[in-house]
């Protein structure tokens, strides 16, 4: 808990890092706008939302109640501040290689180019589905590049909010651990992409065990990067529909804008695991993208994305009923909420 005098300083200073974090990113996305060539190539039918866009207003009203959540929890002693970067050439670098990259992506959403990783032996070494250019980004999954790229991509795409809303994941795993020794709990993150969200686990409960998983070794060597200060980590490069874990090993499983990337077959086969590998009474917190009608004034926005980005399996997603999907492999729901772009849901394993 912040002491009384300290408070409204602490606030300034997380209103001053925050808002400059999103005008960066902000205006990233500004400029990648103006640079890019139409949503709908010539011939095509142009997109039309069934939906009302949201005014610009809104959207950052948005915006500030996610942040004055996320202060909220750090004020209350949830879950620490976040970091401040220390080193001012960093981002100025990952904004050049950004930028670069950004024709070349442009140039693929054009042409329409959304399956060039399926070539040599990764088509043999990852399932179908995976070997894509998700975003039309460069190399997919597939490559140190794209996942040096990563976060600036999804910062870009959130306006500087997407470390905000991970944070959100944060609360039911403090209060799964508030009555238990860190040291005897279990957590595994699915898809753990760069390990931004495993970080903030780390630097919270450092002595909690954590498992690390995901199908890109690339991705999965950030992770070792990310974490590797901390002990009691491991790392482990496979699918989330087959994981080489134990029946009722963990304690907690995590996943982070996960799903939304599932064909629904896969998504129910990752679900599956998800409750096999959960110890009775444990949780699964899952994040991701919002759904046609958790927002309302938002289902515009959702209906784009898969227009102007590569997203196949976007569609199917924004209908799928996570509560009927996880109550068929024994998850029942206790927690849920929604913030800007994103959702949270919570899921106990009966």
């Amino acid at each position: 808990m912040l002491r009384p005098l300290a408070r409204p300083i602490a606030r300034l200073r997380y209103a001053a890092e925050q808002g400059a974090r999103v005008a960066w990113y902000a205006g990233h996305y500004a400029a990648v706008n103006r640079l890019r060539g139409p949503v709908t190539r010539p011939g095509e039918v142009p997109f039309k939302p069934t939906a009302p866009i949201p005014k610009l207003p809104d959207i950052m009203n948005s915006i500030r109640e996610l942040f004055e959540r996320d202060y909220q929890n750090i004020e209350a002693g949830v879950y620490k501040a976040p970091e401040v970067g220390t080193d001012p050439r960093k981002p100025i670098d990952k904004a050049i290689r950004f930028f670069l990259d950004a024709k070349k992506v442009d140039e693929r959403r054009m042409d329409r180019r959304h399956s060039e990783v399926n070539t040599g032996s990764k088509a043999r070494e990852f399932p179908r589905y995976y070997l894509q250019n998700f975003h039309f980004q460069t190399d997919g999954w597939l490559s140190e590049d794209s996942a040096n790229l990563y976060d600036t991509q999804v910062e870009t795409l959130f306006a500087g909010t997407a470390d905000a809303m991970r944070r959100q994941a944060l609360v039911p795993i403090a209060e799964y651990l508030s009555d238990k020794d860190q040291r005897d709990v279990s957590l595994l993150d699915i898809a753990c992409g760069t390990g931004r969200f495993l970080r903030e686990v780390k630097r919270n409960w450092p002595r909690t065990g954590v498992t690390a998983l995901d199908l890109s070794p690339d991705y999965l060597g950030k992770t070792k990067r990310a974490l590797s200060k901390w002990g009691r980590v491991k790392f482990i490069n496979a699918p989330a529909e087959r994981m080489p874990l134990e029946k009722s090993s963990q304690d907690i499983v995590t996943a982070t804008y996960l799903f939304h990337e599932l064909p629904p077959k896969i998504r129910m086969q990752v679900a599956a695991e998800i409750a096999r590998v959960l110890k009775p009474g444990g949780l699964f917190v899952l994040v991701d993208a919002l759904q046609t009608d958790d927002q309302p004034s938002f289902n515009s926005l959702l209906e784009f994305f898969p227009v102007a980005f590569h997203e196949p399996y976007f569609s199917t997603y924004l209908e799928e009923d996570f509560e009927a999907l996880f109550a068929r492999v024994g998850l029942r729901p206790v927690q849920g909420q929604t913030g800007y772009l994103t959702k949270m849901e919570v899921f106990e394993r009966v």
